[in-house]
């Protein structure tokens, strides 16, 4: 009984800051107000959010693009980690994981002196004699900086994964006669898709509900669900009612999506 009050500060913060709000967002998106100032139980909310499929699309799209570059590029950085050995390991670790100690805003704003159009890579460009390119504020540019910050995420996973495959499995399958593209394909992949799901979940959830990202390298033209979620509680169009279902419909893709990861990749 005396350990179980060691607890209490924890259950106190996660019920004050995480369980409140959740149970005010979920009385927000089964209400609204009416003209003379009540409130009234309605499922006009949900409704209201058909208006924005193409939001919706557009989110998981550029989301999943991204996720799919994460992996192509970290999965190779993973196996590459998982196999060295010593200081070089420890130099690629630390290139891996420096950004993430800089300020995610701060991140994404270098990104946007990169890019724009007098930045340093039209200014490059210019030097060699190239014509500028108009990356900033595209579809292109988002998905760029989803892919810088959240990369991290998807080489970790896999990378632990990797590292944890006894080298005896890859032993005997070389034993039984299996060359190099065999062993990877038949055993050290599907030994890391958990790894992969887990990177998948981590890298997915994050681009599908960003807004910075959008706003500073999308220039407002690639409204996202985080955008979105944000007019409606700071923006002109303040309607916490139609924000609060966007963001109940949203929490439950997103939990739906980690059971399914979770199931796939054995928790």
């Amino acid at each position: 009984m005396r350990n179980k009050w060691i607890a209490a500060p924890y259950v106190g913060w996660m019920a004050f800051f995480v369980v409140a709000p959740l149970i005010v967002v979920l009385i927000y998106a089964f209400t609204r107000e009416s003209a003379d100032g009540s409130w009234f139980i309605t499922l006009d909310n949900f409704e209201g959010m058909m208006g924005y499929a193409s939001v919706f699309g557009r989110s998981f799209l550029l989301a999943g693009i991204a996720t799919l570059v994460c992996i192509l590029l970290g999965y190779p950085m993973a196996y590459f980690l998982a196999r060295e050995r010593g200081r070089l390991r420890s130099m690629a670790t630390l290139l891996i994981m420096l950004p993430m100690w800089m300020n995610f805003l701060l991140r994404t704003y270098s990104w946007v002196f990169l890019l724009e159009r007098n930045g340093f890579f039209n200014s490059l460009l210019s030097a060699i004699g190239l014509p500028k390119l108009d990356i900033i504020n595209t579809s292109g540019a988002v998905v760029l900086g989803m892919v810088y910050n959240f990369l991290p995420f998807m080489v970790l996973p896999i990378f632990s994964v990797i590292e944890k495959i006894d080298p005896r499995v890859i032993e005997a399958a070389q034993d039984l006669g299996a060359n190099s593209a065999q062993v990877f394909r038949r055993v050290i992949f599907p030994l890391s898709l958990p790894g992969v799901l887990s990177g998948v979940t981590m890298v997915l959830i994050p681009s599908v509900s960003t807004f910075v990202i959008s706003r500073l390298l999308g220039g407002g033209k690639s409204l996202l669900l985080g955008d979105l979620i944000e007019m409606q509680f700071l923006g002109a169009a303040y309607n916490p009612h139609l924000g609060s279902a966007i963001s109940l419909v949203m929490m439950v893709i997103v939990l739906v999506s980690m059971g399914i990861m979770n199931r796939f990749g054995e928790g």
